[in-house]
């Protein structure tokens, strides 16, 4: 801190070692046992923020020919975004390095460093007034607090305690949803938050739903091709009243996307602060449910690759 405001300390060595971990007497299913055990530790270990760095790396070894990449990195420096980036970059370089290329990476022609300084200098004025003013107006009044019924009561104090739940949508259906997107002009992602709310209402019969989701907030194409933690959350509040057909309500879901992608700059921690809702341990004071879409695309290796894809494009 210089003056009462953060500053930027580039580190002059970062410190970084992999350590090579010998897996080689370990098989089977008991060697994949071992690298799961492996994966864990290493995810559970803390970060140090005042010391950094925030991200480490170590490869098991289970054969001559056969190695395990871990990579952990601190959200803060990483959102699913970065990941696919960092996937595709991994991957070209250890091609080239594999048949001794230098890298074919263009230089980056901004750095995240630069993306704060313009978000900070952006984020006045103005805009930041017109950011704030929509936000205040969408979500004014007293704030619903979804009923959702469950078989328990709800704790005084939120546990975060939860499960996993995996299902798949057969090739047909997802068609389905992909016509019916084109046809009402509508993306997927709002076909999804459509449905997701008719869901809601069928549970809990309120008119007034408020959903969260993430969105890229990479709005320029410099930033596509950056690590680093861009990801913003959104508050998407649906009106259900007056019985709308679906096809109705899509066009609703539809206006509320797109204003909210337009106002999507405002970090959420700044509405936070400038909202100041009632809070309660046992909740989230804005919203109590989201919805994140997640794609995948198959690596040039056969890999699978994982990347957030909430975006407006």
């Amino acid at each position: 801190m210089v003056d009462g405001q953060p500053i930027q300390q580039v580190a002059a060595d970062a410190q970084w070692h992999l350590p090579l971990i010998h897996l080689e007497q370990v098989s089977g299913q008991h060697g994949q046992s071992q690298v799961q055990q492996w994966a864990t530790q290493e995810a559970q270990q803390p970060f140090d923020l005042a010391q950094g760095p925030l991200v480490r790396a170590a490869l098991l070894r289970l054969s001559q020919d056969e190695h395990v990449f871990l990579l952990i990195m601190h959200h803060s420096i990483s959102d699913g975004w970065s990941i696919g980036v960092f996937m595709r970059e991994l991957i070209t370089l250890y091609t080239a390095f594999s048949q001794g290329q230098p890298s074919p990476l263009p230089p980056l022609p901004i750095q995240y460093a630069d993306f704060t300084r313009w978000q900070r200098d952006r984020l006045q004025g103005n805009l930041l007034t017109t950011q704030l003013q929509y936000w205040q107006q969408q979500l004014s009044g007293e704030l619903p607090i979804l009923a959702l019924p469950t078989d328990r009561p709800r704790p005084t104090v939120a546990t975060f305690t939860g499960a996993r739940h995996y299902f798949t949508l057969d090739k047909s259906f997802t068609v389905a949803l992909h016509q019916l997107s084109q046809q009402e002009t509508v993306t997927l992602f709002m076909l999804l938050l459509a449905a997701f709310n008719v869901l809601l209402y069928r549970y809990t019969e309120q008119e007034d739903i408020l959903v969260g989701t993430s969105i890229a907030n990479r709005n320029q194409a410099e930033l596509e091709s950056l690590l680093g933690c861009f990801v913003n959350t959104l508050v998407m509040r649906t009106d259900l009243t007056g019985n709308p057909s679906f096809r109705e309500l899509l066009q609703r879901v539809r206006k509320l996307t797109l204003d909210a992608y337009t106002h999507q700059d405002l970090p959420f921690e700044k509405l936070v602060e400038e909202l100041q809702p009632d809070r309660d341990p046992s909740r989230h004071p804005l919203f109590q449910v989201m919805l994140i879409c997640k794609c995948s695309y198959a690596g040039s290796n056969g890999s699978r690759i994982n990347y957030w894809c909430c975006r407006s494009g």
